[in-house]
């Protein structure tokens, strides 16, 4: 995937790292430090849409960029196809039907409650695998 060496980390340290960085501490803290949790929720909203849409970019660039040095031979770049699908399954369907259900109105102990639990729970696990994957293209890259 070496289209340009420098390009690729850069875009790999941008995604990834954002990942990390909201996920594993931004998101944690504004959980403990703020003590309304709806607006901690907002927040974290807020920031993974950011770093959805950087990781949109980021991906679609580094997937033009290793079609055009490799074509589509390297493993890594079904790493990144995956990637990608995993964002816009989050961005693009959970993310709508979480917001729908904040927007009906979540009363503790409701079917609602439940069903944002679930939605929250895959959209959690779909986070760990992407910043997994993305932390394998990372070391990956320093290797080559």
């Amino acid at each position: 995937m070496k289209f340009f060496p420098y390009s690729e980390r850069a875009l790999l340290t941008l995604w990834v790292g954002g990942m990390w960085a909201i996920g594993y501490i931004v998101a944690p803290i504004l959980f403990n430090v703020l003590d309304d949790r709806q607006l901690a929720g907002m927040l974290a909203g807020h920031t993974f849409t950011a770093i959805s849409y950087i990781g949109l970019a980021c991906g679609g660039l580094l997937l033009i960029g290793g079609a055009y040095s490799h074509g589509w031979k390297h493993w890594r770049h079904a790493v990144l196809l995956l990637m990608l699908i995993i964002v816009c399954v989050g961005q693009f369907v959970l993310q709508p039907m979480m917001a729908e259900l904040k927007a009906t109105g979540i009363a503790e102990g409701s079917v609602a409650v439940a069903t944002f639990g679930k939605l929250h729970g895959v959209a959690s696990i779909l986070f760990l695998v992407n910043s997994l994957a993305g932390l394998v293209l990372i070391v990956s890259s320093a290797k080559e």
